[in-house]
């Protein structure tokens, strides 16, 4: 009994330590799904008034910014790109992010579709 007892203390102090250092989870790593813009968006407006480009390394998301530089992974190939958040998308629920045709080339295969990403917040404009 006594040896449960220390365990479970031993395991919420290891659970509520971790918690603590995390204190902003806006910086945390999140995953989810991205996809790529198609090529007859090319030369249109953005959300944010940049002209689109599938050549630059950029990115649409929901909610973060315009101007947050994000660090995206795949979680296939293990590569990573750095894409600069500039519209405003994906419409599509299980998808967080739709990168630049070039941002995607850059880690993953455009034949797919879509990839499995861990995505990171490295600099909020």
């Amino acid at each position: 009994m006594m040896k449960r007892g220390t365990l479970l203390i031993i395991m919420m102090i290891s659970t509520l330590g971790t918690y603590s250092f995390k204190n902003n989870t806006e910086d945390a790593k999140k995953t989810s799904f991205a996809s790529y813009y198609h090529d007859k968006f090319n030369g249109r407006k953005t959300a944010s008034g940049d002209i689109f480009s599938n050549s630059k390394m950029t990115a649409a998301n929901r909610t973060l910014p315009f101007g947050t530089m994000v660090k995206v992974t795949n979680l296939r190939s293990g590569k990573s790109v750095v894409v600069e958040i500039n519209d405003r998308g994906p419409f599509h629920s299980a998808r967080a992010l739709d990168l630049s045709k070039a941002a995607f080339q850059a880690i993953g295969n455009t034949a797919r579709g879509t990839m499995p990403v861990e995505y990171e917040i490295i600099d909020n404009g």
